[in-house]
């Protein structure tokens, strides 16, 4: 992490340097701002609104009937799956993370969604991204991927040496992107 051995490192500022949005994330009850703010308590409006549109929230939070003081139930009641998964986004880009471990994290959102997210994400510089992910238009454009077999690597590659080489990189692709290609 920034170049160094992570042994190197004190654990709790380890800890610290990174963000993690999980496929199943829990909200707090109270407000979407107070939500956000776990991120970063010393965040501004303009801090959560920026962060709302990275993580593509701003979308369905511009139709809430308070905003970001909306409040949100216990545990998000009030919000469907995909919004709170674009919700513990905004939250965990806000903490500006060293490291960013994505698991599954928009399996929620619709494609195009996902892609817009994705958009964003790469203009985040000087962070490490890892996304872990079943959706290969989740991987297509990383730096490197790692196709796991019964928890072993059995590949790894770019996008385009993957479905050159890898036959489970191709069956998932045949099988995720048939329909794209018809």
């Amino acid at each position: 992490v920034g170049g160094r051995d992570v042994r190197g490192y004190d654990v709790n500022a380890l800890r610290d340097a990174v963000g993690i949005v999980l496929q199943k994330n829990l909200l707090f009850s109270g407000t979407i701002r107070d939500n956000l703010k776990w991120g970063d308590p010393d965040a501004t409006d303009d801090d959560l609104w920026a962060a709302c549109r990275a993580a593509r929230a701003d979308e369905f939070l511009s139709r809430m009937p308070d905003g970001l003081d909306t409040d949100l139930g216990q545990g998000g009641c009030n919000v469907s799956g995909g919004q709170k998964q674009r919700l513990c986004i905004a939250r965990t880009l806000l903490k500006h993370p060293k490291v960013l471990i994505f698991d599954d994290s928009t399996s929620a959102v619709d494609t195009a969604t996902e892609g817009e997210i994705r958009e964003a994400l790469a203009k985040l510089t000087d962070v490490t991204k890892i996304i872990i992910a079943q959706r290969i238009t989740s991987v297509m454009d990383t730096d490197q991927i790692i196709i796991l077999d019964d928890g072993r690597i059995h590949g790894t590659g770019t996008h385009r040496e993957l479905l050159e080489k890898d036959s489970i990189y191709q069956e998932i692709y045949a099988s995720q992107m048939k329909g794209e290609e018809d």
